[in-house]
C-alpha cells in the first residue's frame, strides 16, 4: 500500500481509511459480545475496600498542618479504571500484531473510539461508577472515549466523604502542598473495575533538564574550575575558544549524521511533533530566533503553535517550567526542521498535571498526533499505583492508535525517587513516565573527547556561521556529574567514589560532586503495590513490582534476564557542561533564577543546559524523519529499535560500532555501543540502613546493586545497559534501515 505521496493529516486519514479494509485474525479481534460485567453486587457505601499505593511519603504527621478548607475545589481528578482480563489479554495481542509486519493487523491502528468499544470496560460498569460519583455530589466532566478515564470535580469535603481520603495541607522543607493523609476507600462492588484516584496530591513532576554544572573538568590540565554565577542565574566560565564545544543543531547534525537525509528530503515536512506541557513559553519569538541564528529558518515548512487540547485551561506561562518548553520546541525543530512542531498544553489542576490532562484529550481524538514527547517524570513509588496505571494506560492507547510517544528517562541515575537531590537515599528507582512497555524511554550521554584529550581532534577552532564547530561522530560516556563517575573519580586521582579515602568523602567532590545529576536508567520496580517507605524494594517491606518485560526487549544483548521492564532504550548527548559541552537554546525569560538570557550576540552568552528534555524531542524530531520517509505512523518504535539492535550486536556484540571509536567506527552502524563510564551517583544510609548503597565507611557511598558490595548502578557495557540502553543514534543509518528490522 502506497500513501507517501500525501502528507500530515491527510496523509493519516488515508491510511486508516485503507487499512480499515484490511482482515484481522479472529484470535485478535475482540468479540462483539460486550465486555464481562466486573461490577456484579449492589453498591453499598459501607462495605469498602482501601486502594493501596496511593500515599505520598511527605503525608505524614511531621509535615501535616491540618485539613484543608471543605469548600476547597478540586478540578479535574482523573479516577482510573481498569478493563476485564481477557480484553487486557486481547490488547497484549493485538498490539503486539500491529507491530508485526508479517502479521495481517500490522499498523492496523485503531481509533480512540475504537479502542474504547472492543478493549474498554463494560458501558454498564462505566455507569456504576459515574453514578456512584454523582451520588457523592462529585461533578463527572468527561468519561473518555477510550472508557479507561472519568475526569471529575469536587470540593475536599466531596473527596474526603467518597473516597475517605481526609485532604490535608502540607509543609514540606518550607513548602506548602496538598495531598491526601490516607489511602482512598471505594465500595467493595466496585473494586473490579477501579484502579485508583490519578492524582489527590500536587506534587508535581520534575523537567527533566538541569541547568549548567557548577564547575567543569579542564580538558588540558584535568583540573576543576569553578563557574561564576551571573545575577539572573546563568553559570559561565568559556572563552571563545572553549565555547566552541558548545552543542548547537549544526553540530548535532553533524554528530549523529543527519546530512544525508535531508540532502534526500527527508526533513520532517508534513510530519507534526507535539510536545507535552504544563506551561506555554515565555516568547514564541524565541523560537523563530533559534530558528534563524541556528541555520534553520531556510526550512520554510517548520511552523511553531501552541495548543489547548479539548478546551482546557490555557496555563499560561509559568515561569521555570516554560525554560523547558521552549527548549522542547527548539530541539524537536532542530531534528526536523519542516516538521510542524504544536505546544500542547493544559493548566495543572489543583491535584492533576496539566501534561496529562493534555495528552489524554490528544490521544481520545479522532486522529490523534503520531508523535508526542514528555521531558516530564516522577519516580514510580512517588506517583502510585494510580498515577503509574494512568500514564501506562494512556501510552497503551497511544501505541494502539499508532502514536509514538518518546519519553525523558530522568536526569538522576539510578536514582529517581531523589531527583533535585545531592545524594541518593532511598534506593534504586526509575521514573514511572519513562517506565511503561509503550514508550520510548531516552537517556542522556556526554562526549568523552575531555577525558581522553582529543577535543582538537572532533572540533574544529572556529565556529562557521551557523556556530557549529563539531567534525564528525565524537566518542560518548554516560552523562554523569556525580563524584561516584569512575571516569571523575580517576582523573582526579582517586581509585574509587567510595570509603573514608574515596572521592565522594574530599572536599574536592563535597563542594562541586555530591550531585545525582546524570542521566537515569534502571529496573522498574514499583509500578504496582507500594512500598513500606519511600523505597521501592518488596525485600524491605511492602508490596512493589515492576512492568512486566516487553517481548521487544526480551532477548536484546547485554538486557538482563531480570524479568522486568529496564531503561533506557535509546540516549542522545545530553550533559549540562560538567566535561565542558551542553546544548545552547534561546530562552529569552528576564526573571531571575531561570537561566533566561537576552537571545543576542554569540551564543555562549544565550541560555545554557543538558538533560535527557532535550533528547527526548531530539529523538521524536527524529520520528518525523522516519515517518516521512515511510509514509506513516510507526506506533512505538521500541519494536523496530531492538529488532535492528539484535541485527547489529547478534549475541555478542559488535566492536566495530564501539562508541569509543569515534570518527573510526563502521558506516553502516545503526547505533554507537557506549562502552566506557557509568551513571553511579553518590549516596547515604536512611535511617540507618542501606537501600543499595555500598558505604564501608565515610559519609557518602556509590549506588550499587549489593549494599554489601561495589556493584555500580550503572555501568556502561557492549549491548544494551542501564546507563545508556542500545546506545546513541546514526540517524541517516537508521531512517534507511528502519524497514529492514525485520529482514
Amino acid at each position: 500500500m502506497k500513501c507517501c505521496f500525501l502528507k500530515g493529516k491527510l496523509a493519516r486519514t488515508f491510511y486508516f481509511l485503507a487499512v480499515a479494509a484490511l482482515p484481522i485474525p479472529s484470535a485478535l479481534a475482540q468479540s462483539a459480545t460486550a465486555a464481562k460485567l466486573l461490577v456484579t453486587s449492589p453498591v453499598v457505601a459501607t462495605q469498602t475496600v482501601t486502594l493501596a499505593g496511593n500515599l505520598r511519603p511527605e503525608a505524614n504527621a511531621q509535615n501535616d498542618r491540618g485539613a484543608v478548607a471543605d469548600g476547597l475545589k478540586l478540578n479535574h481528578m482523573l479516577l482510573q479504571l481498569k478493563r476485564p482480563e481477557d480484553r487486557q489479554t486481547a490488547l497484549n495481542e493485538r498490539i503486539q500484531a500491529m507491530h508485526e509486519p508479517s502479521n495481517p493487523a500490522f499498523h492496523h491502528w485503531l481509533t480512540a473510539k475504537e479502542y474504547g468499544e472492543e478493549y474498554g470496560p463494560n458501558p454498564a460498569d462505566i455507569a456504576a461508577v459515574t453514578k456512584w460519583l454523582k451520588e457523592n455530589g462529585l461533578q463527572v466532566n468527561r468519561v473518555s472515549d477510550s472508557g479507561m478515564v472519568i475526569d471529575f470535580s469536587g470540593t475536599a469535603a466531596q473527596v474526603n466523604s467518597a473516597f475517605k481520603a481526609q485532604m490535608h495541607t502540607l509543609d514540606v522543607a518550607g513548602v506548602k502542598h496538598l495531598s491526601n493523609m490516607q489511602n482512598p476507600q471505594i465500595p467493595a462492588a466496585l473494586a473490579n473495575v477501579v484502579i485508583g484516584i490519578s492524582s489527590l496530591n500536587d506534587f508535581r513532576p520534575k523537567p527533566a533538564n538541569k541547568g549548567i554544572s557548577s564547575a567543569r573538568i579542564d580538558g588540558a590540565s584535568k583540573a576543576v574550575v569553578a563557574r561564576t554565577v551571573a545575577a539572573n542565574g546563568v553559570k559561565s566560565d568559556y572563552t571563545a575558544d572553549s565555547a566552541t564545544q558548545l552543542v548547537v543543531p549544526d553540530d548535532l547534525h553533524t554528530i549523529y549524521n543527519f546530512e544525508p537525509v535531508y540532502k534526500n528530503g527527508i526533513t520532517g515536512k508534513g510530519q507534526t511533533v507535539v510536545v507535552i506541557e504544563d506551561t506555554d513559553v515565555y516568547s514564541t519569538g524565541d523560537w523563530y530566533t533559534f530558528r534563524g541564528v541556528f541555520g534553520l529558518a531556510k526550512y520554510a515548512k517548520g511552523t511553531f503553535t501552541q495548543v489547548h487540547p479539548g478546551g482546557c485551561t490555557d496555563p499560561g506561562d509559568v515561569i521555570g517550567n516554560d525554560g523547558e518548553a521552549i527548549l522542547d520546541a527548539e530541539y524537536a525543530s532542530a531534528a526536523a526542521p519542516n516538521a510542524a512542531i504544536v505546544l500542547a498544553s493544559c493548566a495543572d489542576s489543583e491535584t492533576t498535571f496539566g501534561g496529562l490532562i493534555a495528552l489524554q484529550t490528544l490521544i481520545d481524538q479522532d486522529l490523534p498526533p503520531s508523535i508526542v514527547s514528555i521531558s516530564y517524570g516522577e519516580c514510580e513509588a512517588g506517583l502510585g499505583q494510580a498515577g503509574n496505571a494512568s500514564f501506562n494506560e494512556a501510552y497503551e492507547q497511544a501505541a494502539a492508535e499508532g502514536v509514538s510517544v518518546f519519553v525523558s528517562s530522568g536526569d538522576e541515575g539510578a536514582a529517581s525517587c531523589d531527583a533535585g537531590g545531592d545524594f541518593a537515599m532511598t534506593g534504586i528507582t526509575t521514573s514511572g513516565f519513562a517506565t511503561t512497555p509503550y514508550n520510548v524511554a531516552v537517556g542522556g550521554t556526554d562526549f568523552s573527547d575531555t577525558y581522553s584529550g582529543t577535543v582538537s581532534q572532533y572540533w574544529k577552532k572556529n565556529n562557521n556561521a551557523t556556530f557549529g564547530s563539531a567534525k564528525s561522530y565524537i566518542p560518548e560516556i554516560p552523562w554523569n556529574d556525580s563524584c561516584a563517575s569512575t571516569l571523575i573519580t580517576n582523573v582526579e586521582g582517586y581509585n574509587v567514589p567510595y570509603g573514608a579515602n574515596g572521592f565522594c568523602n574530599s572536599p574536592l567532590a563535597e563542594e562541586y560532586f555530591e550531585t545525582v545529576v546524570s542521566g537515569s536508567g534502571g529496573p522498574s520496580n514499583c509500578a504496582y503495590g507500594h512500598p513500606v517507605i519511600f523505597r521501592p524494594h518488596p525485600e524491605n517491606g511492602g508490596t512493589c513490582e515492576g512492568y512486566a518485560k516487553p517481548n521487544y526487549q526480551a532477548g536484546a544483548f547485554g538486557n538482563p534476564k531480570d524479568g522486568v521492564r529496564d531503561i533506557p532504550d535509546v540516549s542522545l548527548f545530553a550533559a549540562n557542561g560538567v566535561w565542558g559541552h551542553y546544548y545552547a537554546f534561546c530562552y529569552s525569560q528576564p526573571a531571575a533564577g531561570t537561566g533566561g538570557t537576552p537571545c543576542t550576540g554569540d551564543p555562549v552568552n544565550w541560555s545554557g543546559a543538558g538533560g535527557t528534555s532535550f533528547a527526548a524531542p531530539i529523538v521524536a524530531g527524529i520520528q518525523a524523519l522516519v515517518n516521512q520517509s515511510t509514509g506513516t505512523p510507526q506506533g512505538n518504535p521500541n519494536y523496530v529499535y531492538y529488532a535492528l539492535a539484535k541485527q547489529e550486536y547478534g549475541g555478542t556484540g559488535n566492536n566495530s560500532c564501539n562508541s569509543s571509536l569515534g570518527a573510526g567506527a563502521d558506516s553502516s552502524c545503526t547505533f554507537y555501543d557506549v562502552t566506557q563510564g557509568d551513571n553511579d551517583v553518590n549516596c547515604i544510609w536512611y535511617n540507618y540502613e542501606s537501600y543499595n548503597c555500598y558505604r564501608p565507611s565515610g559519609n557518602f557511598g556509590a549506588l550499587s546493586v549489593s549494599g554489601t558490595e561495589y556493584e555500580k548502578a550503572y555501568n556502561s557495557k557492549p549491548g544494551w545497559d542501564f546507563a545508556t540502553g542500545i546506545g546513541t543514534l546514526n540517524v541517516n543509518n537508521l531512517v534507511t534501515n528502519w524497514n529492514k528490522a525485520f529482514q
